[in-house]
């Protein structure tokens, strides 16, 4: 059968239609949906109302970047790391890893001051352009990647651009799908953890969560910033009060040797994947700032609220991880409802007090767990140009329905397929960020212009670059990661002596190729 081009048939998108005069863009959206009945009509009484974003992935425009409140930007992110799931992670390293907790506490340090920087770097190019992080990524990526081919009747049907699918838009879709679930076990085993699982069992508690992170991402940028200003004093009060309740254990500490530098490569790469994917959706909550806004003021505000709380949590789990071996009630905590059972059992001595608290920490993983899903919603608009004609809120129900029945399953064996899913996710975030860096720095000479001054650009192919050099230089990385790499389910070569450096390898081999390919990208095709 024959090629059929389906770029006819290619949907109008929301980005296209024209503003009514006199109003900005996404006011003259509204203004001509609110008229109409049915779930859009519904959707846009609510936007005029401001309770609801509906712009999803389009940049926002100029004139729109009003937020000067910049202090939001440093809130969001101490929200998003003020909870249990710090804590989790902190504790894989003294109980998977084996690192006492000298060792453990040094290697988180380094690692997270190191891995926060290009987050908060990219972080500062959101009110510069009002672009969302992947979109912006594009301008090195690409629009499309891989042809999708299937069979209908006798013959291949091949869909033509309008129907490619972007591999990067499907791995950062993968990683936040996984966050997720991470973020609404913890909080469904810290509710469960309340009454030991004999009300509310970790089920339950997943279910629960995930419905209350749902209604803030469906309702977008300004509810999130809203709760997550105000949400992060509770949960660090909790934190606070659990640690109090449980501190006099933390010296009773396994008893490990010095870690070897393999191991702590190892662990200190399981933190930098922590960190490093946050660089994939970092504009996403600064796209509505000012484009005035100082860029070392939102870098510095972007660097602290995300790496002070993750320091200071990780190193907490470090010594609960260590102690809860020789705590019996923090054993048993641990095997019924892993990290979270350990902290309900720290304040179990409060009594009901106690339980009050652990519900807060429980509660404390909606900031992660809503602005990761409202990412996600931006996401999943950017796969396949036809998702533009689906409000942006309606993917939140979607991903929710997702992340509740994939954490039910993976709850059951939580530490081990924790582990191997940061494991792999930091090497292609790594990658993404030395092409992308690369391209600011060197390609666009940090010309914010460049990505604006055609307006319609980000959004068709034929003036974006093809992607061949930035997908290129990512998968010519892979030949050294995956010798490097270290995981429970594959010991690379290279690995075996130095421990996992197949992170920084991705990082520096993914920009150092990508040099060369871009020029011969942009000699032959002058994009």
């Amino acid at each position: 059968m024959a090629p059929v081009d389906m770029e006819s048939m290619a949907s109008e998108k929301d980005c296209s239609k024209t503003p009514e005069k006199g109003k900005s863009s996404a006011e003259g959206h509204v203004g001509e949906q609110s008229r109409l009945g049915g779930v859009h009509g519904f959707l846009a009484r609510l936007a005029t109302k401001g309770s609801v974003e509906l712009r999803g992935s389009m940049p926002v425009p100029y004139q729109e970047r009003e937020m000067t409140q910049y202090v939001n930007i440093f809130s969001l992110w101490f929200c998003l790391s003020c909870n249990p799931l710090p804590i989790t992670f902190g504790m894989v390293g003294t109980l998977s890893f084996g690192m006492n907790l000298r060792d453990a506490a040094l290697t988180i340090l380094f690692f997270i001051l190191a891995s926060t920087a290009p987050v908060a770097y990219l972080s500062t190019w959101g009110p510069k352009t009002g672009m969302r992080q992947l979109v912006q990524a594009r301008f090195a990526f690409g629009y499309y990647h891989v042809q999708i081919l299937y069979s209908r009747g006798t013959g291949w049907l091949i869909f033509t651009s309008k129907y490619i699918v972007s591999i990067l838009i499907l791995l950062n879709l993968a990683t936040l799908t996984g966050f997720c679930v991470v973020d609404s076990i913890i909080g469904g085993q810290a509710l469960s953890a309340v009454m030991d699982g004999t009300t509310i069992n970790a089920t339950v508690g997943i279910v629960i969560v995930s419905l209350v992170a749902l209604l803030i991402s469906f309702c977008g940028f300004k509810v999130l910033h809203m709760y997550d200003r105000f949400a992060c004093i509770p949960a660090l009060l909790a934190i606070i009060i659990a640690t109090g309740c449980g501190g006099k254990q933390l010296s009773h500490q396994v008893q490990a040797p010095s870690a070897s530098g393999a191991l702590v490569m190892s662990f200190g790469g399981l933190v930098a994947s922590y960190m490093l994917p946050w660089a994939a959706l970092a504009s996403d909550f600064s796209t509505y700032i000012h484009p005035k806004a100082p860029s070392l003021r939102i870098a510095l505000y972007t660097y602290v609220g995300l790496a002070l709380p993750t320091t200071l949590l990780m190193i907490l789990g470090a010594a609960i991880g260590g102690a809860t071996p020789n705590v019996p009630a923090w054993m048993e905590g641990y095997e019924t409802n892993a990290a979270s059972g350990v902290l309900g059992a720290m304040l179990h001595p409060a009594g009901g007090f106690g339980r009050f608290v652990t519900v807060i920490l429980a509660f404390s993983m909606v900031g992660n767990l809503s602005a990761t899903m409202y990412s996600i919603t931006l996401n999943f608009q950017m796969f396949l140009p036809w998702l533009f004609r689906i409000p942006r809120v309606i993917f939140s129900v979607v991903i929710t329905a997702i992340v509740i029945g994939v954490a039910i399953q993976a709850a059951k064996s939580f530490f081990t397929n924790l582990e191997n899913f940061i494991g792999v996710i930091g090497y292609w975030s790594a990658a993404f960020i030395g092409v992308v860096v690369v391209e600011h720095m060197l390609f666009r000479k940090r010309n914010f212009n460049s990505y604006t001054e055609d307006e319609d650009a980000w959004d068709d192919a034929k003036k974006l670059p093809p992607g061949f050099a930035a997908i290129g230089a990512a998968v010519l990385s892979f030949a050294l990661v995956i010798p490097g790499m270290s995981q429970i389910w594959f010991l690379g070569p290279i690995a075996e002596t130095t421990g996992d450096v197949g992170l920084e390898f991705a990082l520096f081999f993914s920009a150092l190729f990508y040099v060369p390919l871009r020029f011969l990208e942009r000699k032959m095709t002058g994009r």
